[in-house]
């Protein structure tokens, strides 16, 4: 009887201790979360008012908090696009495009960036693909179709 007593107020200390850890990490999730859109919020805030260094900073704090974040990929995108640094920009367009293959704003940004590096073969699948996915920026077919008509095959560097 003493040995049951024992065990029952071990098992009860278990549970306690695991009820509290429980909520510990409750509670952090819940706080990495907010973090997360925190992070973004500053972000697009600081990318609003044209600071881009301070923008770009929340962006990557964001992706501590969620390395999926496709919505913080596609803003440093813009911010490397307006620092002119063509490589960063084309590998934040595509860690969105590997996290959603239908982000439209990402392929057209793409797009551009391959008919500005004369990337005949990439920018045509990149158009085809947008023709597919387009939803809420079908509107910019004509300009990406007029823009993708002053190159041609011949012209074409075998950039990727």
């Amino acid at each position: 009887m003493i040995n049951n007593k024992k065990l029952h107020i071990q098992t009860m200390k278990n549970l306690f201790f695991l009820l509290k850890l429980f909520t510990i990490l409750v509670f952090l999730l819940i706080a990495g979360v907010k973090a997360h859109a925190s992070s973004i919020d500053e972000g697009i805030a600081h990318f609003n008012k044209d600071e881009l260094e301070k923008s770009k900073f929340f962006f990557e704090k964001s992706l501590v908090f969620n390395p999926k974040s496709e919505e913080s990929y596609l803003y440093l995108a813009k911010i490397f696009s307006k620092n002119e640094n063509i490589e960063e920009q084309e590998n934040n367009l595509n860690s969105v495009l590997l996290l959603n293959p239908k982000n439209e704003e990402a392929t057209y940004m793409l797009i551009l960036l391959k008919i500005k590096q004369s990337n005949y073969d990439r920018a045509q699948k990149l158009i085809k693909n947008f023709t597919k996915i387009c939803k809420t920026l079908c509107s910019k077919k004509t300009e990406i179709n007029n823009k993708f008509k002053t190159l041609s095959p011949e012209n074409e560097k075998n950039n990727n």
